[in-house]
This record gives C-alpha cells, sequence and structure tokens, in this order.
C-alpha cells in the first residue's frame, strides 16, 4: 500500500519568508531554511515548510526519503558480492551496503536495492509546449510530476531546488505523499490526455514512474519523459512498453563540459540513438549558453549528429538566463537563437524550434511542411493560435507526411490556459 501520510512534528508558525528563486521550480511551496541548518550527501537535513493553513512540518529530508521508498525492479539491478550494480542510468553505480548512488536516492539496504516512490516534490498541468513537445498533441495539457534527486549536477539547471535536493544546502522541497492512482485520476479529472515525468531526472525514478504510466494507460493515456538522456539499455527496456515521448536534454557537444556537468558525452549521444530506434518519439533541447556551448563549431556538430540519426526529429534550441551556479553568464539573445535555427536547418534538420524568447524570433516557433514548406501550426510560447492539421500527420495542402504523435481530433488552438497551474492530491 502505498502511504499517504508521514508521521511528523507539526507547529503552527507565521511569517517564513520566501525563499530566492521558488518561483522558478514547479508548485513548490514556499520554505525557508534557517542559518544553523546545514545539509550533505551524508548529513540530515531539515525541512521547513509552509502547508496549507499555515502549518510548518519540520522532518529530515534524508529520514524521510530513506523511510519511503520501494523495492528497485530487478531489471535495473544485479549483486556484485555484497555491492548491488544499479542499471539506471549511465554512471553503472557499484552501491556498497548503507551507501547511495551519485544520484543520492537510490541506495542499498540490507542487500535490496531501495528507490524513490509514493511520492512527489512537484506537480501541476503544464502546456505539453513547455516541456517542451512541439510534435505530439499540440495545445493540450499535461500532468507534470517530479521527485527528487539528479545524476547531474548542471550549475544553471532550473529545476535545482527538486534535481539537487540531497546535494546543495539551499535546495530544499517537502515530497507531497501519493499513489499512482491518484495521479491518473488528476490527469483524468484535469482533461490531460499526457502524463509527464520531469522536474528532476525521471531515468533515476522510473520504477515510480511506471508505476503511475502503468494506472495512466489504463485510462488511455499517454505517457513521456523530460530526461538528461544518460541512460541504459537495460532501463530504456524497462520503460518502453510505459513510455511513448521522451524529450532528451543535449547539453552541447563537449566532453570535458560535460563531464563538468557530471555526465559523459557519449552516453547521451547513445541514449539518443536507442530511443530513436526502439520507437520513442523523441524531442531534443538544446539549452544555449553564451561562452560555453554556442559557438558554431559545437552547434554544426550537434545539428549534424541529430540529422543522422534523424532529420525528422525536432531540435529546440533554448535561450538561457542566469541561474542557480550560474548568475554570472549573459541571457541568451534572439541573434544567437536565429544562428542555432540556421545551423540546424542548413544540417539537414527538418523542424528546428528557437526557444524561452516567446515572439521574439519571427515566425520560427511555427511548424511547417518540410515537403511544401507551408505553415501548419502556429504558435506563441507555450501558445497553440492555429492547427491546421485536419489529418493527424499529414500536411493539409499537399498531404505530405509530418512526423509526430498527433491526435485524430486535436484542437484547433490552445485548449488550456497556456501556463502551467499546481494541482494538488
Amino acid at each position: 500500500m502505498w502511504r499517504q501520510e508521514v508521521c511528523t512534528k507539526v507547529r503552527k508558525v507565521s511569517g517564513c519568508p520566501r525563499r530566492r528563486g521558488a518561483s522558478d521550480t514547479p508548485d513548490l511551496m514556499s520554505t525557508w531554511q534557517p542559518d544553523n541548518v546545514r545539509d550533505s550527501a551524508d548529513r540530515v537535513s531539515t525541512i521547513i515548510s509552509r502547508m496549507p493553513g499555515d502549518f510548518v512540518v519540520t522532518t529530515s529530508l534524508k529520514s524521510l526519503l530513506f523511510d519511503n521508498t520501494i523495492a528497485g525492479d530487478p531489471a535495473l539491478v544485479h549483486a556484485e558480492g555484497e555491492a548491488l550494480r544499479c542499471l539506471a542510468c549511465g554512471h553503472r553505480c557499484l552501491i556498497k551496503p548503507d551507501r547511495a548512488g551519485v544520484c543520492r536516492v537510490r541506495f542499498n539496504r540490507g542487500g535490496e536495492l531501495r528507490v524513490p516512490g509514493g511520492y512527489v516534490a512537484g506537480l501541476q498541468i503544464d502546456p505539453i509546449e513547455k516541456k517542451p513537445f512541439y510534435h505530439a498533441f499540440p495545445g493540450r495539457d499535461a500532468l507534470s510530476f517530479g521527485m527528487l534527486g539528479c545524476d547531474f549536477h548542471c550549475g544553471y539547471c532550473q529545476n535545482w531546488v527538486t534535481s539537487q535536493a540531497l546535494r546543495d544546502d539551499q535546495a530544499i522541497s517537502l515530497p507531497k505523499f501519493c499513489s499512482p492512482v491518484q495521479l491518473a485520476e488528476l490527469a483524468v479529472e484535469h482533461r490531460t490526455p499526457v502524463v509527464v515525468s520531469t522536474y528532476n531526472e525521471p531515468l533515476i525514478t522510473s520504477e515510480w514512474a511506471v508505476e503511475v504510466f502503468r494506472e495512466a494507460k489504463k485510462r488511455g493515456l499517454t505517457c513521456g519523459y523530460v530526461s538528461n538522456g544518460n541512460g541504459t539499455p537495460e532501463v530504456l527496456r524497462f520503460i518502453r512498453p510505459w513510455v511513448d515521448l521522451y524529450k532528451v536534454d543535449l547539453k552541447g557537444f563537449d566532453d570535458k563540459h560535460y563531464r563538468e556537468l557530471g555526465g559523459v558525452l557519449s552516453n547521451v549521444l547513445r541514449t539518443i540513438e536507442e530511443l530513436v530506434s526502439m520507437g520513442f518519439w523523441v524531442e531534443i533541447v538544446t539549452l544555449i549558453v553564451p561562452g560555453f556551448n554556442d559557438s558554431d563549431e559545437e552547434l554544426t556538430q550537434i545539428a549534424r549528429f541529430l540529422a543522422g540519426v534523424s532529420r525528422e526529429m525536432p531540435w529546440h534550441v533554448t535561450a538561457f538566463h542566469p541561474d542557480y551556479k550560474m548568475t554570472d553568464y549573459e541571457r541568451t539573445g534572439a541573434r544567437t537563437l536565429l544562428r542555432a535555427y540556421d545551423i540546424g536547418k542548413a544540417a539537414g534538420l527538418h523542424h528546428v524550434y528557437p526557444g524561452n524568447l516567446h515572439g521574439g524570433v519571427g515566425d520560427r516557433e511555427n511548424t511547417y511542411c518540410p515537403s511544401c514548406h507551408t505553415m501548419v501550426i502556429r504558435r506563441t510560447g507555450f501558445q497553440v493560435l492555429e492547427n491546421r492539421m485536419n489529418s493527424p500527420g499529414h500536411c493539409p495542402d499537399c498531404g505530405g507526411r509530418i512526423a509526430g504523435v498527433w491526435e485524430a481530433c486535436a484542437p484547433t488552438k490552445s485548449q488550456g490556459a497556456g501556463f502551467p497551474i499546481p494541482v494538488r492530491v
């Protein structure tokens, strides 16, 4: 049975100040951390988070996550003596007894791999264009949930409050306990045809995602991942029956920079190739950071690699804004995004989308038929203004094929609010 509540000490307080950055994270309640609280992967952190009714819960985050876990799936672990080899991400951690993997949330307890389950840390209704998926259910919303932890430590992470929760003293967010059925029913209640695991790295919480998606599939819903792409063949096989849509953050084409972020470039490239060959619908995002990955040479390498995998795979080139530990870098301007767009098109990619500068890149947020180049879907930001596709996956003018995951009776424009809406379980 999924645990529905946590036994913690509750006390009434008021006036907790809002911590900077909370507004950039998904549906996180205002949090505050006193100066005398310390946190690291090996120490205990204290959560003090505002709750409905002005109550505050004080507990140990590390203990809370330790006590509320599920067993790792046998497909994602094998024993090597007393240690356990975790196969959920490309790090393939060898986890000794009473220790955790690099993600900090998958650990060896008494010879059993324990993994996250039974909670969400971020939960809201997002326009699917925010993921971003431009070639799947345009104009629809997606129930989006996330947990805690990540196998990377990107200095510009925009969801660092959840992804770095056991790695960074300032990253504190409160788990909200729930069941897979509750999440699937929320999607039905809010009429969202898609459920997405996002906000932290979903590969390291795949057992929980599969439990949620199993319930979502029973209700006829489509499921997706928003991921760094640091996968393994084992985890991709494990999730394949349940995951339809997969967005990969391809963070650059420089292995040295990738290692600074906590990953290995070749792992991500291999994962992208495997995702496409296995039949996932894949869209790629590259957050373009000035001075980090914005050179013509690196963007050309990315574009040529993607075109070699599939020219139909959309490439989103998105604007960076200073965040988390990279506040000394400049914002990405429209000129840089348009340069990346031109590089992608020159490499032969059919669909390149500049993002995060809504309305600032001309008509390049739109989807065009790769055969006759007519406009098929008109967008600005997270809003679909017009969808002319009257036959799923085909141009309304020439009938040419447009790759993606399309509805039979798609809305002609966005049905939702066009911005994220927090929800509760």
